[in-house]
């Protein structure tokens, strides 16, 4: 399994995963976060912002963030949690996780601090395993309680998503589900339309999703399939001109080629006793796919030929 390391100006460690067909993902100790991911043809499929700021502790917009213990802010702590803005370890000892064959992958981890706890008093662990294989992205997070008490937490996986434009996407497998929307006061509405378009912002947190979602991009011909387990929320943002001239680290314009499909668990936050330990698990693929008066098959799309 191909590991290779590299070092940022900061000196933080950049951990590159390749596979044998070509495609390659790149990860970051500060944050844990995947801040690239290739296809074969060394195509980019995250957006990374144009403004993104590498200067630990502010947190890098774009790739795929690890937001714990909140998401946003749906709670009274600093916005996405704070995990996102510490450096996160090698972990020596990733079991009961299968190991990972035929792919390459790194397994990181987060402990508590004494600093931590002085903003968020509980003691946690925090894993997540990174892999890549032909046309796929996994990501495994694992949360236990190794305090003497319950604690609830928030998690997500924000995904930003390269799209070629915005205007032209859509997102199909959250019709006709309930959402809170972020634009007006976490209001709760129906999914009315047929699949998500975008013509405007857009901030919604969804409710019992299901497995799978998908996200076709019409002008590269191409569909991303996200698969969750255990998050059973789903974030669509885009914040659409005018809020992104307001977004110190984000370029004016970068609105119109990214996307944020996330898997969460955010509503209802997770529960977790003493020991015990939560587990999640997403997958991003590429399906490349062709369409007929702008309209792809839904069945092909969200269940696959398999």
């Amino acid at each position: 399994m191909p590991l290779n390391l590299g070092n940022d100006g900061d000196g933080s460690s950049r951990i590159i995963l390749t596979e044998p067909r070509g495609s390659t993902a790149e990860v970051l100790l500060f944050g844990g976060q995947v801040i690239s991911w290739k296809n074969e043809r060394r195509e980019e499929l995250l957006y990374m912002s144009t403004k993104a700021q590498y200067k630990p502790p502010k947190a890098i917009r774009g790739g795929i963030p690890v937001c714990f213990p909140q998401f946003g802010n749906f709670g009274g702590l600093e916005r996405h949690g704070f995990v996102r803005n510490k450096f996160w370890s090698y972990d020596e000892d990733p079991s009961p996780l299968p190991p990972a064959n035929k792919q390459s992958s790194v397994d990181l981890i987060l402990k508590s601090t004494e600093d931590d706890l002085k903003t968020w008093p509980h003691s946690f662990e925090l894993r997540i395993r990174i892999s890549i294989s032909p046309g796929k992205l996994t990501l495994i997070p694992r949360v236990r309680n190794i305090d003497s008490k319950a604690f609830s937490f928030m998690f997500a996986l924000r995904n930003y998503l390269y799209v070629s434009d915005i205007s032209e996407v859509r997102v199909e497998g959250l019709e006709t589900l309930d959402y809170l929307d972020n634009l007006i006061g976490k209001e709760r509405f129906t999914e009315q339309a047929d699949a998500i378009t975008f013509d405007g912002e857009v901030d919604r947190v969804y409710l019992n999703t299901p497995t799978k979602i998908a996200v076709i991009d019409h002008e590269r011909k191409r569909t991303i399939e996200l698969r969750k387990e255990g998050m059973p929320n789903a974030v669509v943002w885009n914040p659409w001109d005018k809020k992104a001239k307001t977004i110190a680290d984000m370029g004016d314009e970068d609105y119109k080629t990214m996307l944020c499909v996330d898997s969460g668990v955010i509503e209802p936050p997770v529960l977790l006793k003493p020991r015990e330990e939560w587990k999640g698990r997403q997958e991003l693929s590429i399906v490349s796919s062709s369409y007929c008066s702008g309209q792809l098959d839904p069945r092909k799309v969200l269940y696959g030929d398999n």
